[in-house]
């Protein structure tokens, strides 16, 4: 009566062990987003319509970490914001992810002037669960933890941390006819049971009033899907990959 008791305990408990393991984000096909939408060779989802283009691009841990490569090659010390750099827990081949980024790419040669808000921008699983994109001011509560002391190297590396994330995450502003402006979409790091999702763009403004109140809105979708892994350490190519 024992065994049969012990059994299924055990291999209840077997079936809960390891770690879970994201793979890199890619789009849906073409066929499988909304209209207007193109899916481009370096895995950028595009909505495409009468000289207007707004773009999401998933962006890897490596990418992020070439795209910062002074920043990310301390160890424990370095200074990504969106990444933990080249550091690794002792005895572990892996680099855990941070956030889930993307890069939102606007370019507007259709209207005299649209916009673009981060806080109408959401990721959205496929049960209904939703993420909102993290604020400046939410990145710098979370790396504030991080800067043990007011002063030294590092609230040193604090500050130059939040120097990137103050240039290079996408603060909304008018985006004029004939310009273009792009920036980084933070969202927390995804629970390991979700592998599809979209991401919302809401009430993206196009058309304003005297007072520069948006009269006409667009909500755009952007569908994503990502594998993970689970077990005791990384795949290799995981690994390879960071």
């Amino acid at each position: 009566m024992r065994r049969a008791f012990l059994l299924p305990l055990l291999l209840t408990l077997c079936a809960g062990c390891g770690r879970y393991f994201p793979g890199p984000i890619r789009p849906l096909s073409e066929a499988r987003q909304e209209a207007h939408m193109t899916v481009k060779d370096d895995g950028t989802v595009a909505y495409v319509f009468e000289r207007l283009e707004i773009g999401l691009r998933p962006l890897t841990d490596a990418e992020l970490n070439r795209n910062f490569a002074p920043y990310s090659d301390r160890g424990a010390a370095s200074t990504n914001p969106y990444t933990y750099g080249d550091w690794k827990p002792i005895g572990d081949p892996w680099t855990p992810p941070r956030f889930t980024v993307f890069l939102l790419g606007i370019k507007n040669y259709a209207y005299p002037k649209v916009r673009v808000s981060p806080d109408e921008i959401a990721l959205v699983a496929e049960d209904g669960r939703a993420f909102r994109a993290l604020s400046f001011f939410e990145l710098n509560e979370y790396h504030r933890a991080y800067a043990l002391a007011w002063a030294g190297n590092p609230y040193a590396r604090y500050k130059e941390s939040q120097e990137l994330l103050r240039k290079t995450l996408y603060a909304e502003k008018m985006v004029f006819s004939g310009q273009e402006d792009q920036g980084y979409i933070v969202f927390p790091l995804l629970p390991p049971d979700v592998e599809r999702f979209s991401v919302k763009v809401a009430q993206m403004a196009l058309r304003f009033n005297y007072a520069d109140e948006p009269t006409q809105t667009l909500d755009l979708n952007y569908w994503f899907e990502r594998q993970v892994f689970r077990g005791y350490r990384p795949p290799p190519e995981l690994a390879e990959a960071r």
